[in-house]
């Protein structure tokens, strides 16, 4: 079996047995590509100063700590599965450390933001001037107060079956990263939202036969994230909220930054995130220091 037919194993693998999403598949490629590139004679054959002068190389390019971290792990998973099919005796990654790296907060939006940006989609889609925009702007809303009721990744966001809407339910199950399944709110509001863009999109034959809730004439058959992201950034430079600032992963971000806030248990908002560790969900507690700080100025006897 040569390097390129271990590649194709490896990503296999990753896919059938651990549920490997299509976007975590094309970056362990182009991680693994670039590791073999780099070292020339085929990564499977790589020795540790092989894999290290690799690194050093990504380092030399300006890749973040976090992505040198990154590219080491898919390197890694590589070699764990070489080991456990037989294909190598040895894990030339075993004593490398990762490149250390400082978690980032998350960005986030403010809650007044955040209401303009929900208000100025109600708007638009009560003043659209034709049936088009009118399509147009019933779908954006009902992603916008999806997505902020929810806290979903993009993906499981445009992806979601047309099921989702008709049921009418408080809740929903949706399947996240790894094939997981959770269980995820959705407000009155968002339920309405949905509401009228099935509606609206009951006049389009291209559209209501569709098994997705938001379909599009794409290779998947539903809308592109990329799709979502541009007319997400574009509603918010109307809505007078800095596009810089906005996009569908800081929504989801403000959606557990903002349970936080108003008291919600770290445990619970984990669930609804979809963490399968509690110390991803941590980097939200920074949001609670302000309301903490407030809580002591406001009742402690002594804080006067």
């Amino acid at each position: 079996m040569n390097g390129a037919a271990r590649l194709e194993a490896f990503l296999e693998m990753m896919s059938a047995e651990r549920g490997a999403s299509a976007n975590t598949l094309d970056a362990y490629r182009r991680d693994l590509e670039d590791a073999s590139a780099f070292i020339g004679g085929g990564l499977a054959a790589a020795s540790t100063a092989d894999i290290r002068a690799w690194l050093d190389d990504v380092a030399g390019r300006g890749f973040a700590p976090t992505s040198q971290a990154r590219k080491l792990s898919a390197v890694r998973q590589f070699f764990k599965f070489l080991y456990a099919e037989g294909l190598r005796q040895d894990d030339p990654t075993g004593i490398i450390d990762a490149p250390k790296k400082d978690r980032p907060l998350p960005k986030t939006m403010r809650e007044d933001a955040v209401t303009r940006l929900l208000d100025r989609a109600e708007i638009e889609k009560r003043e659209a001037a034709d049936d088009a925009e009118r399509l147009a702007a019933c779908r954006l809303n009902a992603l916008v107060e999806t997505l902020y009721a929810t806290g979903l990744r993009v993906s499981e966001l445009v992806a979601l079956p047309v099921t989702v809407a008709l049921r009418d339910e408080r809740f929903f199950v949706v399947r996240g990263k790894g094939g997981k399944e959770r269980m995820v709110p959705l407000s009155p509001k968002a339920r309405a939202a949905m509401k009228e863009w099935l509606a609206a999109r009951a006049g389009v034959a291209r559209l209501k036969e569709s098994p997705f809730l938001f379909p599009a004439s794409s290779e998947s058959g539903h809308l592109p994230r990329q799709v979502f992201a541009r007319d997400l950034k574009a509603l918010a430079g109307r809505a007078g909220v800095p596009v810089a600032k906005v996009s569908p992963h800081v929504l989801r971000h403000a959606f557990a930054s903002h349970l936080l806030q108003n008291g919600a248990d770290l445990r619970a908002v984990q669930q609804l995130l979809g963490h399968a560790d509690i110390s991803t969900t941590q980097i939200y507690t920074h949001v609670l220091e302000n309301r903490l700080v407030e809580l002591v100025s406001r009742h402690h006897p002594l804080a006067d």
